[in-house]
């Protein structure tokens, strides 16, 4: 296989999650080897590598750091880009946050295909795990083992009758995330509401963007898109955040119970054990 890009510029806008902003997001062509490059244009046009270096904080959604600029909840968008196939995109934004659309990665997949991807001449390169690496924080778990293909399996629990423990084995191939995982919403529960507005997040939350959950059942109105979508949303997550990797994966990852602080942690300790992976062309 060849590295892609987008075949033209694409244009959308909406309001970032926690910050409330209206943004406007641009995806762009990228050349070869670029990787995903956001840029705030706001800020004379600042560049913000998708990579773990520069992960800041991972509370309730992926940001990004450098030089103090900061870029927050990019995992959604990063999710499309990795699950449609696409290598090298610059992002341009005019604001601090990636807008959340209807939370999940359906709007950005759509947007990828309306833009088109081309093949570009470089070949494309695999990170090939080699041995098992894991990270534990309690009881959240997470590994990453040798595998044929790009294969994650992921278990959650939640005290809640429309989740309980919920677990899927999903292969990224063929086409199947924009079936299977990118239109699965993020979710919340109304008791957290509170708290997270006094922490001055989830500002641009709705229930047009999100799944939330009373005690009993949820507030929206529309009905749930999958039977286990709370848990294919965690494998969106993880897809996301482990696009931050800068490649595509050979590997299998298991996750029980874990969140945006556990797969930046187990990143970093996967790329310390410089023995457990090398780097391939596909």
């Amino acid at each position: 296989m060849k590295q892609t890009t987008l075949s033209k510029p694409i244009n959308i806008s909406g309001v970032g999650l926690h910050t409330g902003v209206d943004v406007n997001l641009t995806l762009r062509p990228a050349p070869e080897n670029t990787g995903y490059i956001f840029v705030r244009t706001d800020l004379e046009n600042f560049e913000i590598p998708a990579s773990v270096e520069y992960i800041s904080h991972c509370s309730y959604a992926t940001t990004l750091m450098r030089r103090g600029v900061v870029l927050s909840t990019c995992e959604h968008l990063l999710s499309a880009l990795r699950g449609a196939g696409v290598d090298n995109c610059f992002i341009d934004l005019d604001n601090i946050e990636i807008p959340i659309m209807d939370g999940s990665s359906e709007d950005f997949i759509e947007l990828i295909a309306e833009a088109g991807i081309v093949e570009q001449d470089a070949p494309r390169h695999i990170l090939r795990i080699l041995e098992k690496v894991e990270y534990a924080q309690g009881d959240r778990k997470m590994s990453i083992e040798p595998a044929k293909n790009f294969e994650i399996d992921c278990v959650i629990d939640f005290p809640h009758p429309f989740i309980e423990r919920q677990s899927l084995n999903f292969v990224v191939k063929n086409g199947s995330f924009g079936k299977e995982i990118a239109s699965a919403r993020t979710f919340g529960f109304t008791h957290e509401i509170d708290m997270l507005r006094k922490a001055n997040l989830a500002l641009g939350g709705s229930l047009d963007n999100a799944i939330v959950l009373t005690e009993n059942g949820m507030l929206n109105k529309t009905p749930l898109r999958f039977d286990d979508e709370f848990v294919r949303h965690k494998i969106l997550d993880i897809i996301g955040d482990l696009a931050l990797l800068g490649m595509p994966i050979e590997g299998k990852i298991t996750a029980e119970k874990s969140g945006h602080a556990v797969h930046a942690q187990l990143m970093s300790k996967l790329l310390k054990a410089e023995h457990a992976w090398e780097i391939v062309e596909d």
